[in-house]
């Protein structure tokens, strides 16, 4: 079961992802460090991933709060999320 979350609520699961990205990047930047870089590697593609989620959450509490103040803040830019490959 999914729950939906209140605009607040993605803030803070925006705020958690961001903490754990850059846990991740320290991570990767020891292992580099270290001249290992498989498990740097490895961190940095852990830390990109909560980056994603971050942004994901961060574009939904912009949704909830245009949809909640009837779009009086319509020019809030949401950024979109796009494959780079």
């Amino acid at each position: 079961m999914t729950k939906h979350l209140s605009g607040a609520e993605h803030h803070l699961a925006a705020a958690t992802h961001h903490e754990q990205a850059a846990a991740h990047h320290r991570l990767a930047s020891q292992h580099y460090a270290e001249k290992d870089y498989a498990h740097a590697a490895h961190q940095a593609l852990i830390a990109h991933g909560h980056a994603r989620q971050a942004t994901i959450h961060a574009n939904e509490a912009t949704k909830y709060h245009i949809e909640q103040h009837d779009s009086a803040h319509s020019s809030l830019h949401i950024v979109k999320n796009e494959t780079v490959q």
